[in-house]
């Protein structure tokens, strides 16, 4: 945990967020990235990289900065294709693995993992959607370490599912015009993938690339949480991709996992959020803490109520994770074997695990500052960061709608809708 670092920054090289340095478009990879072997090493890989993100968290809250060389590093450590099929040379690993994996790095710095959400779940629709000449190409990009950034939600439309975005399609080509709003990783990406609708209401999935002429990524994002994710906007005019670049999705007009996989990325984000809160509070009530006057203790971890509150924050978590696992476990089955039923019960799962998580990262983050102490709310420390951190993240969809889709479907046999908010 530590304090905060006063060292110089050269914000040339660490641009920040919502600002007007300039960012530099990141070259591709010139070596294609790390191939995971299997489940044990991507583990492996991500509490490796979690020691190196933790270290600098703290400071890129505070000043903003966007996390230009580690996510470099994090590309090319193999952890972006963890979901590509084996068929097509990934290590397709259990989605109970990728879940854990995403937490461990949430653990170290949320705002990192967030920016592999998309990249992540734009693998899984490949999979789902994409024609054989399709998956080739963009399972080998990801392969190849190229970042996939998102353009897809829009700020104006009236619902998070209706896009104002056009897509026509004109010869060989098509043409994409619209605007975007909460694009995490657009701006350090390779590729932009946008979604649009054509004349008929067809969705799809254009990937354009970053320095695609029409296509322009602002620097926008002001939130006081998630801060570094630079998930700010898009404006796409008169974009011209390939046709054998737009991906035709179909994944949510029958059952399949392509909900439950967007769903559990969010959802082991926080609970990597509230694993690296816990650890924080019981790293600073060991080290800087005093008991208090009433307990009669002389030391802070002594305090019964302290002993006994993170106890219960230890059970939360556990029993959160416990969930995380079971809905990856479950997203796999569906997979493999894709049903009404399968697929319904992977969202439900998954949707048991979001409510679990949410609730851990929130409390975990109020009750950081009552256990540790007024000292603990000092800036030097940055652990505020964790608490706007999961305000931020836990927005992302309504968890009131889990509690929700899971009572109907145990009570009523009532299937969940889907979409990728659920």
């Amino acid at each position: 945990m530590g304090t905060i670092s006063e060292t110089k920054i050269d914000y040339t090289i660490h641009p920040r967020v919502n600002s007007t340095d300039p960012v530099t478009l990141r070259p591709r990879p010139s070596v294609p990235a790390r191939v995971v072997r299997d489940d044990a090493e991507a583990i492996e890989i991500a509490e490796r990289l979690a020691e190196k993100f933790k270290a600098g968290a703290a400071l890129r809250d505070r000043e903003g900065l966007l996390p230009v060389s580690e996510l470099d590093d994090y590309s090319q450590s193999g952890l972006w294709s963890l979901n590509v099929p084996k068929a097509y040379g990934g290590p397709e690993v259990s989605y109970a693995t990728l879940a854990k994996v995403i937490a461990i790095i949430a653990a170290a710095d949320p705002a990192i993992a967030q920016t592999t959400q998309n990249h992540l779940a734009i693998i899984a629709t490949v999979d789902l959607d994409g024609t054989e000449e399709q998956k080739k190409l963009f399972f080998g990009w990801a392969l190849q370490g190229l970042r996939y950034g998102n353009a897809f939600s829009e700020l104006k439309s009236k619902t998070v599912a209706d896009f104002e975005t056009r897509v026509v399609h004109d010869g060989d080509d098509v043409i994409v015009n619209g605007e975007k709003f909460y694009t995490t990783g657009a701006l350090l990406a390779h590729i932009v993938p946008i979604v649009g609708v054509d004349e008929t209401g067809q969705g799809y999935l254009v990937f354009a690339d970053r320095e695609a002429p029409g296509l322009t990524v602002t620097n926008n994002w002001s939130s006081f949480g998630q801060r570094t994710t630079a998930s700010g906007s898009v404006k796409i005019e008169n974009v011209r991709v390939p046709t054998a670049r737009a991906l035709k999705v179909t994944s949510f007009d029958h059952p399949t996992v392509g909900g439950p996989v967007s769903q559990i990325i969010q959802s082991a984000i926080d609970a990597g959020i509230a694993r690296g809160t816990i650890d924080d509070t019981i790293t600073f009530i060991n080290t800087y803490s005093r008991p208090w006057i009433d307990s009669g203790k002389q030391k802070a971890n002594e305090d019964l109520f302290t002993i006994a509150a993170i106890g219960d924050l230890k059970i939360k978590l556990h029993a959160a994770e416990a969930l995380l696992e079971i809905a990856g476990r479950s997203i796999d089955s569906a997979r493999a074997n894709s049903t009404l039923e399968t697929v319904s019960e992977a969202t439900i799962k998954t949707g048991e695990s979001k409510v679990l998580t949410t609730e851990i990262a929130i409390l975990s983050t109020n009750k950081l500052f009552e256990l540790a102490g007024t000292r603990s709310t000092l800036a030097e420390h940055g652990l505020d960061r964790h608490w706007r951190n999961a305000r931020v993240h836990t927005l992302h969809d309504p968890v009131r709608w889990k509690f929700y889709h899971v009572g109907n479907y145990y009570l009523n046999g009532a299937h969940p809708p889907r979409h990728a908010w659920n």
